[in-house]
């Protein structure tokens, strides 16, 4: 997801430093958008008075922003960390301490609206940290996303995306059993999914995924092994806030049982292959 957002900054006309892990990405990107490319994270903070961070999980989040060669050693002080990654809020927190020693703002900012979001540029940002910082760095975010939640203190941005990730992954488990026990049952998987449809279990989630489910089509957009990460980091947060969070912990069960069955790298709605392959049934349109 960093390469579109780096894109559409630099098609909104800003300079645009680019580091990425995968070194071909980054050199593709200053190439055909004129951006700088930058061969470690401290040389891109150099370069810049705010940065954008987009990783995968905590380590990642941590290694790139604090480690060595890593961006405290290069930013200036009066700078903006902006963290899109999804990553532990206590973690998060102290990251962002260690920037604020250096005279360095942070704020962690998860996006919601996977690839496709990203490369129309209509990603949701929930935002959490100094609201100095976050005016300083709000005219950026419009090239990035149409929807911008300020949502409080340090890693509140956070809570909330794992709040709306805990209730995505426990609905597409609930459509993954009540469509698998409509199908082996004998209903016509589109019939039900207009009955869903006209009802009160209408659900965005539903009427963007299904459809893919139906044709088979399990390309990625937010793959099964990221979502696994966010669920661990939901129950690692009502561990440390005393909430039990029982459905969450099972539907972790079920990602991981979707990992092993070597669906990881799928799309997340490719979890329903593993109780279509207990109940020997699959959901797929009827042409």
């Amino acid at each position: 997801m960093g390469y579109p957002m780096a894109r559409n900054l630099l098609r909104a006309g800003h300079e645009v430093a680019v580091w990425s892990n995968t070194i071909a990405k980054a050199r593709d990107l200053a190439d055909a958008e004129k951006g700088k490319f930058c061969a470690t994270p401290k040389e891109a903070a150099g370069n810049a008075d705010v940065l954008f961070v987009c990783v995968g999980d905590t380590q990642m989040a941590r290694d790139v922003i604090l480690g060595s060669g890593g961006i405290i050693e290069g930013v200036r002080p009066g700078s903006v960390v902006v963290d899109c990654s999804t990553i532990a809020v206590s973690e998060s927190r102290r990251i962002g301490q260690a920037l604020k020693a250096k005279g360095v703002d942070f704020l962690d900012a998860p996006v919601t609206g996977s690839t496709p979001g990203a490369e129309s540029g209509n990603l949701t940002f929930m935002i959490g940290g100094d609201p100095t910082a976050f005016d300083r760095v709000r005219p950026l975010l419009d090239a990035l996303g149409k929807k911008i939640y300020f949502c409080g203190a340090a890693g509140m941005g956070l809570q909330a995306k794992l709040t709306q990730n805990l209730i995505l992954s426990n609905i597409l488990m609930a459509f993954n059993e009540g469509m698998v026990l409509a199908t082996k049952g004998g209903l016509d998987p589109k019939l039900m999914l207009e009955i869903l449809d006209n009802s009160a279990a209408k659900s965005g989630l539903i009427n963007y995924k299904a459809p893919f489910v139906l044709e088979r089509d399990f390309t990625t957009n937010f793959s099964v092994k990221w979502m696994e990460k966010d669920i661990g980091l939901m129950l690692e947060r009502g561990q440390e806030l005393g909430v039990p969070l029982l459905l969450t912990a099972l539907s972790r069960q079920l990602f991981q049982t979707a990992i092993a069955a070597g669906h990881g790298d799928e799309d997340i709605c490719s979890t329903i292959k593993v109780l279509e392959n207990v109940a020997g049934v699959e959901v797929v349109s009827k042409k």
